[in-house]
């Protein structure tokens, strides 16, 4: 008989960034499947959803609902580190754990949150490094009106810095916010050297679109040129960009090979599907990783859960992966691909980097060299 166990999915399905949520959905629910049909496995997860609908006011407020009405002690959702902030609380109140399966701006280490995606230094300063040698240090900088692009491009502008670069400009726009056109004419003023892409949802799309065309009246924006990097974007959201990604940078733990068969997907993606994306990949080794630890006989409570990081190793779609201990960060691969259609050329892969997400061990030497000193007399 197995051990019937709840477990909180909490992720939109509207807003602003329902793309990326239906790609973490999906893969938390296809790990659930995969676990209730192993019979090998002592858990059965049964799911407690909860729809957000793109409020960021009703996250907190739906972690309780779940923590309250159901014996759930453990949450995989949230996308925005808006939405992770809002649940923390009711978290801390009610000794529950999230597993946060989206990247984000670092700078923090929640004893209640688990984080199975990159951090800056597994996304932002690997992709920096990759970049700025080849196309040149001066940057733009546009963000969505949070704290994913308030965060990443301050520490963008401090790499940016050491890279001996200067940020041209730094404009952000309203979550939802589709006239992209003054941001375009500062661009074309400035004529930076790669533009650092964090905005989300339909902002990011209307901002490909209205560069492809700015590419196409001026060859200094095409993506051989001058490229937008991004360090959240994925397969899920190519289908809205289209072929005005083609070309363009992005950072990440994972992007599909189509060529490879991966055990852990549950089917192929139907036509019109997106591919399977590190958001998909992320939530589906939360659920795994959370499973074996249940099936060892932990509790997985937040001191049962970092000795079973402190001892242990999870196979995950990602690879054999292991988390920190003491900060609760994974250690990942970092990949940097290249839009191509529907998916992602890789261009560079780095199997395994350890979390440093307070970036306490960053040397500006290993990312971009030894700088030339100028010589006053």
């Amino acid at each position: 008989m197995k051990r019937r166990v709840e477990i909180g999915i909490l992720y939109s399905r509207s807003g602003n960034y329902r793309l990326v949520s239906e790609s973490c959905h999906r893969g938390a629910m296809q790990a659930i499947a995969v676990i209730n049909a192993d019979p090998f496995s002592p858990i059965e997860f049964i799911p407690i959803e909860r729809d957000p609908q793109g409020n960021a006011d009703r996250y907190a407020t739906l972690a309780e609902d779940i923590l309250r009405n159901s014996s759930a002690r453990h949450i995989i959702g949230g996308v925005t580190s808006w939405s992770r902030k809002e649940i923390i609380p009711a978290l801390e109140k009610a000794g529950g754990m999230l597993w946060y399966a989206c990247p984000y701006e670092g700078f923090e280490a929640n004893e209640h949150v688990v984080y199975m995606h990159a951090c800056p230094n597994q996304h932002l300063v690997p992709l920096l490094g990759h970049v700025i040698p080849i196309y040149g240090a001066n940057g733009f900088l546009t963000g969505s009106n949070y704290i994913w692009g308030w965060e990443t491009n301050r520490v963008a502008r401090d790499l940016i810095a050491d890279a001996g670069g200067r940020v041209l400009g730094e404009r952000y726009l309203p979550l939802g916010e589709t006239d992209v056109s003054r941001l375009i004419e500062e661009i074309r003023a400035t004529r930076p050297n790669f533009i650092l892409n964090n905005l989300i949802g339909p902002s990011s799309y209307a901002f490909f679109q209205a560069y492809a065309e700015l590419a196409r009246r001026d060859d200094h924006f095409t993506p051989q040129q001058c490229p937008i990097i991004s360090c959240n974007l994925t397969e899920c959201e190519l289908p809205a960009i289209g072929a005005a990604g083609n070309g363009h940078l992005s950072a990440g733990p994972y992007f599909h090979d189509a060529s490879l068969k991966e055990i852990w997907l549950v089917g192929q993606p139907e036509s019109g599907e997106p591919r399977p994306s590190s958001f998909q990949a992320s939530a589906f080794a939360s659920v795994k990783v959370l499973a074996s630890i249940l099936a060892a006989g932990s509790d997985a409570s937040p001191s049962e859960l970092s000795a079973a990081f402190a001892s242990s190793s999870f196979n995950t779609p990602f690879g054999a992966i292991s988390i920190d201990p003491q900060t609760q960060h994974a250690t990942l691969p970092v990949e940097i691909g290249r839009i191509a259609g529907d998916g992602f050329e890789k261009v560079s892969v780095t199997k395994a980097i350890e979390p440093d997400p307070y970036l306490s061990r960053y040397d500006r030497t290993k990312v971009f060299g030894r700088r030339k000193l100028k010589v006053v007399s």
